[in-house]
């Protein structure tokens, strides 16, 4: 596996739509879109981290590269946790409210 110095970039690139929302989000598709462009990312990021582990464990990638694909693994996983968390928040109060 070649690793370049644009690497940190691109991994960069595929974490930061897990972290923001997009501008189309509530666009054409509606939510369901914006939520399956985010899982999509979210699964493209642990991918690429795992693509860069298994290279590592093989001597095809520096450990300077694997440690961005570890922080970015992680980021996603702990946004994903918090969405999570957040969804979860909010269900538990509509139960909560008196019919």
């Amino acid at each position: 596996m070649d690793v370049r110095t644009s690497f940190a970039a691109q991994t960069y690139a595929q974490a930061r739509p897990a972290t923001q929302p997009s501008s189309n989000a509530t666009g054409s598709s509606g939510a369901t879109g914006g939520f399956a462009t985010l899982a999509g990312s979210f699964a493209d990021t642990l991918k690429a981290g795992e693509e860069t582990a298994k290279a590592a464990m093989t001597g095809g990638a520096d450990p300077h590269a694997l440690v961005e694909a570890l922080a970015a693994s992680e980021l996603a996983v702990e946004t994903a946790v918090t969405l999570r968390d957040k969804v979860v928040e909010a269900y538990q109060e509509i139960l909560r409210m008196p019919v």
